[in-house]
């Protein structure tokens, strides 16, 4: 299995790692973690659990392109080396943006986005330049 296929499942993963700051601030309400309502919940939180919330949201936005390149760049056998580096890349990106969006470090947070999102560009368009 090539780096890029093995970044998949990784990265999916990864889109649930905010999911455990945001359960635990739902949790904190007064009326505890409504789980009838757990969306209507999630859109009263603020501060951190409402971060949390927009890097679980981000997570699923992000994905979905990832795995695109990921299969592209394994398909057409582009520049393997080239092709893992960028899928590590975006796996550590990914796994520092929730860290950094809850902990409100904005610009270190958008900067941390850059890298997994020109990883993302670059698996998709490395079959034209490989």
């Amino acid at each position: 299995m090539s780096t890029p296929l093995a970044c998949i499942p990784v990265a999916f993963f990864l889109v649930y790692l905010p999911k455990i700051p945001l359960s635990i601030a739902m949790g904190k309400q007064p009326e505890g973690y409504d789980n009838k309502n757990p969306r209507d919940q999630q859109a009263r939180l603020t501060g951190w659990g409402k971060r949390a919330s927009a890097a679980h949201q981000n997570g699923w936005e992000s994905f979905p392109a990832f795995a695109i390149g990921a299969i592209v760049a394994h398909v057409t056998n582009a520049r393997p080396s080239t092709a893992a580096a960028l899928a590590i890349a975006y796996v550590v990106a990914r796994t520092l943006y929730p860290v950094m969006y809850i902990a409100n470090v904005d610009k270190v947070r958008s900067l941390v986005w850059f890298v997994g999102f020109g990883a993302t560009a670059g698996l998709m368009l490395l079959p034209l330049f490989g």
